[in-house]
């Protein structure tokens, strides 16, 4: 059991990451801030946190793990405003989307205590952000992915991976490199497309009509186009050269299959669309 939790934004991932932390009675205080004063003051009045701290270095005072749950951008000045709180048995990890980037503000910032940053990505979340929407079941049966690098403290590692496997996690260990080009492909791509889409049915003079005749299928696929701005624009642009080459790869497919229907070439169509159904049906399946 964890003495007390620092937790560094108190909006939907971290008060989530409170909420689950508490019923697995895995720490005894904890003690949050965020940017805003009403949202920790929220966060305490919820219950998700004991206690609202005026600064983020004054939340990690006395904390032996600490969270970040803020965007991506602010990792860097995240860690630079607590490191002289760190001492070498803490455990700080984050929740980011992206970690290559993460892994080097942490590098930059934490120096000598880089050993304790053990990079998490969690794969769940909601298209609503805030802490009004923490839920303690956020993480329960979801992929965690750790990213440790060679300066990773062993201990922390450890803990790290029998933390986020108490909460219900399937946890799992990669390099900060293959994690970012693997979720380019499989999450930041789908979430550029989404938002492209949208906007470009939404420019059209007739586009609003066109969105009132919409099903379940384009609720569906635009349902993360809903996801909140800040946070996307920021892993967006922080995997931006390995967002660009699945976004590169994606142009030349989605280009071979227009030139299909352009010369009505019904068979190859029908071919590449059966090979995209095999393989959505076949990870479906994987997935179960």
């Amino acid at each position: 059991m964890f003495e007390q939790l620092g937790l560094i934004g108190c909006g939907l991932m971290g008060g989530s990451f409170a909420l689950a932390l508490k019923r697995a009675g895995l720490v005894k205080r904890i003690v949050g801030y965020s940017k805003s004063p009403s949202t920790t003051e929220m966060a305490r009045q919820m219950g998700v946190i004991d206690i609202a701290a005026p600064s983020a270095l004054l939340a990690v005072s006395g904390a032996d793990i600490v969270l970040l749950a803020v965007p991506v951008s602010a990792t860097e000045a995240t860690l630079k405003a607590i490191r002289h709180m760190i001492t070498p048995s803490t455990l700080i990890m984050d929740v980011g989307s992206t970690k290559g980037d993460v892994v080097e503000a942490a590098q930059r910032s934490l120096r000598d205590h880089v050993g304790c940053f053990v990079p998490a990505h969690p794969i769940a979340g909601k298209e609503v952000s805030g802490i009004e929407h923490a839920d303690v079941n956020l993480y329960f049966g979801k992929q965690l992915i750790l990213t440790p690098t060679e300066l990773t403290y062993t201990a922390q590692l450890a803990q790290a991976t029998e933390l986020w496997t108490a909460l219900g996690c399937k946890v799992t260990q990669m390099s900060p490199q293959a994690h970012d080009a693997a979720y380019a492909a499989v999450s930041h791509l789908p979430h550029l497309i989404a938002y492209a889409l949208m906007n470009s049915i939404a420019a059209q003079p007739e586009g609003n009509a066109y969105l009132s005749l919409a099903g379940s299928g384009f609720r569906d696929f635009s349902r993360i186009a809903a996801s909140d701005p800040q946070m996307w624009c920021d892993i967006l642009l922080a995997n931006h050269s390995e967002l660009l080459a699945q976004s590169k790869l994606f142009r030349q497919t989605l280009l071979a299959m227009e030139k299909l229907i352009a010369a009505g070439d019904s068979e190859q169509l029908q071919a590449d669309i059966n090979q995209a159904s095999t393989a959505r049906i076949n990870w479906q399946i994987s997935t179960k």
